[in-house]
């Protein structure tokens, strides 16, 4: 199966991880717990925290570290309870207005567990075994973390880094992405398409360079293959507006999400000295892209490796 939509893509979410039928709120850990710690099973689970839309939909995506999965919730309320349920373990926590997607890694597939299970069994009865050593197998078979843990990437529409269309259209005037302004409609489009892409690179070079552990440049990376996957160029002064970059100053943005406090207090000069180390590198990220006609996912691991750790 490729693609889901609908309500269904929900659905056949929640017969896989099943915590998905737990309502976030002040028994949700607990109930979280029985079910993704404890293989629980849920009987008769219902999805009733969840409004669903006709317009979600399931999708795996082919990369060069094998295929992801990306679940897009199009209502906003849809995808705070997604993330409260399978990133913050059913608790009711913020979720920032300005992220509209995650990539939530380490989630135990307890589905192919039992499947596994059933399978161990029919294979020792056909051997002649009538006591299997079903803990001895699970330890074996759980032993190697690609056996049972998935990684989800789930993203929401709305407007990239919370830049609305006129505000893009207003930057592409001056630039040479598009001649044409953008409907909202169209926008919207392009603005799943960065998420798509962005969200990918994340899971791409995680995968591939599991020591390359810096934040901002892991998000400058991502960014870039989603400009370039959306517009078929790159540009370094795009990235700066979802950054909230003006110049080489911080004017405030997507940024500070990723900085923690500064030691003596002056937060502003942090992200200032930060924005100028990071027009220079995407200064870099122009040079390498520009010109060329490479696959995304491609461009990502060209990035990735032009950084030093």
């Amino acid at each position: 199966m490729q693609e889901l939509k609908g309500p269904p893509a929900l659905e056949h979410l929640a017969g896989i991880y099943q915590q998905l039928y737990i309502a976030p709120g002040p028994e949700g850990p607990e109930k979280y717990a029985d079910v993704m710690m404890r293989g629980q099973e849920i009987r008769d689970g219902n999805l009733s925290h969840f409004s669903r839309d006709e317009r979600d939909r399931l999708e795996y995506e082919d990369t060069p570290e094998g295929k992801v999965p990306i679940i897009t919730l199009h209502k906003r309320a849809d995808f705070i309870t997604f993330m409260r349920i399978m990133a913050n373990r059913c608790r009711t926590v913020d979720i920032p207005d300005i992220q509209g997607a995650s990539i939530i890694s380490g989630v135990i597939n307890w589905a192919r567990i039992r499947s596994h299970k059933k399978s161990f069994f029919a294979d020792e009865k056909r051997k002649g075994n009538p006591d299997p050593d079903w803990d001895a197998e699970f330890s074996r078979f759980t032993a190697d973390k690609a056996n049972f843990k998935d990684t989800l990437i789930v993203i929401t529409s709305g407007p990239y880094s919370g830049v609305e269309t006129g505000r893009i259209n207003k930057y592409l005037e001056g630039s040479d992405l598009r001649e044409a302004p953008l409907s909202e409609k169209e926008w919207l489009s392009l603005s799943d398409t960065i998420r798509r892409y962005h969200e990918c690179t994340h899971y791409i070079c995680r995968k591939r360079y599991p020591e390359k552990k810096d934040a901002v440049l892991d998000e400058l990376t991502a960014d870039a293959v989603g400009i370039y996957a959306a517009f078929g160029k790159y540009d370094p002064e795009l990235e700066k507006l979802f950054l909230g970059i003006e110049g080489e100053k911080y004017a405030g943005g997507r940024l500070e999400n990723y900085v923690e406090e500064a030691e003596n207090g002056d937060r502003q000069e942090t992200l200032d000295r930060l924005s100028l180390k990071i027009s220079g590198i995407l200064e870099g990220f122009d040079e390498i892209l520009s010109g060329r006609e490479i696959p995304p996912y491609e461009a990502a691991c060209i990035l990735e490796e032009s950084m030093e750790v």
